[in-house]
């Protein structure tokens, strides 16, 4: 006979956990950063109230009750239990890196990000690691010419392995200069050759290139769609 898990029978003692580090999250297309998530079960679901959670329901959720609607719609005074959530006013690069269903990802994440790195640096684009400034420290985004700096991350499965590689880039709402700006952009069969035209083109210029377009998203969450030929 299986074991239980531990806590299910009332002979069986459950061990005493250590508490987990506390976790940190970029969300998109809000373009903000949360630095500090504490990862017990209450504070997640605080969290997902007053970030995730929707501020408005679809029609479809008409058929709920008040207190049914309620559970699942945006909190905003959930925000204030995350002190330190901040703008993120640097473009997001997040490359499917996923290599335990399928190989294809796993093998061209690793490649890709270092392309990525490579062509960013060449357009003097500083690519950086740590954490975005808090909104008390900021760069002039009115200043002519202005450009952000590059976050580059490899992320689990995103839905379609036979699109390797695939990429999703964010324009940060500061770029005002990019036509792209609050915007994310979903590349698919991207290849390293490709990599050059995505940071000329939509990184900087604001451009979407067509023929490796899989979707896209605005700020707002309205889809992003493009005229066709």
């Amino acid at each position: 006979m299986p074991a239980t898990k531990p806590g299910s029978d009332p002979d069986i003692v459950p061990q005493d956990v250590p508490n987990s580090a506390p976790a940190s999250a970029f969300l998109f297309p809000s373009f903000q950063y949360v630095p500090s998530i504490p990862t017990d079960d209450s504070s997640v679901e605080t969290f997902v109230k007053g970030f995730v959670l929707p501020p408005t329901l679809n029609p479809q959720h008409e058929f709920l009750t008040r207190k049914e609607k309620n559970t699942i719609l945006h909190e905003p005074d959930a925000r204030r239990e995350f002190p330190g959530a901040r703008s993120v006013h640097e473009i997001v690069v997040l490359i499917c890196g996923h290599g335990g269903r399928d190989e294809r990802c796993g093998k061209m994440g690793p490649i890709l990000a270092a392309e990525f790195e490579d062509k960013l640096a060449r357009q003097n684009v500083p690519v950086i690691s740590e954490p975005p400034p808090h909104e008390t420290v900021r760069p002039d985004y009115s200043i002519q010419g202005y450009q952000p700096a590059a976050r580059i991350g490899q992320i689990s499965h995103i839905g379609g392995h036979k699109w390797a590689g695939n990429v999703i880039v964010y324009i940060p709402p500061s770029f005002k200069s990019n036509p792209l700006a609050g915007c994310g952009i979903w590349y698919g069969r991207v290849e390293p050759q490709h990599v050059e035209g995505i940071v000329g083109k939509t990184l900087i210029d604001g451009k979407v290139i067509k023929p490796l377009f899989r979707g896209g998203i605005r700020e707002g969450g309205e889809i992003l769609r493009l005229d066709i030929d």
